[in-house]
């Protein structure tokens, strides 16, 4: 299936962990099989990183690394560029191919 998130977009979170509602941020991967995006500075993840010693004989140096953990893809709505609000997505078709539009303000998003 495909989505109509994509990456580089500006998406807002609509539901999940109280501190991320409603933040904004731009989608850093989509994971299509899984269908979860993951979102600049949105479900923020701390791991504890031990000190490995790879076979080319470089280190990966020890600590706390915090990085962005996936999210639903039904957890966030896009930002319109042209309302600057979270809209829903439309698709249109014309003699181009498809094109994503919003359906707040039928604005083309690309």
């Amino acid at each position: 299936m495909k989505l109509k998130i994509k990456k580089g977009d500006t998406v807002q979170v609509i539901s999940g962990k109280l501190e991320d509602k409603g933040k904004r941020g731009e989608v850093i991967r989509v994971i299509l099989a899984e269908h979860r995006v993951v979102v600049q500075g949105v479900n923020l993840r701390t791991k504890h990183q031990r000190r490995v010693q790879m076979r080319t004989g470089r280190q990966i140096n020890p600590g706390r690394i915090r990085f962005e953990a996936p999210i639903d893809v039904s957890n966030v709505m896009l930002v319109c560029p042209k309302c600057n609000q979270p809209t829903r997505v439309g698709i249109q078709r014309d003699e181009n191919g498809l094109h994503r539009v919003c359906k707040k303000c039928e604005a083309l998003i690309d």
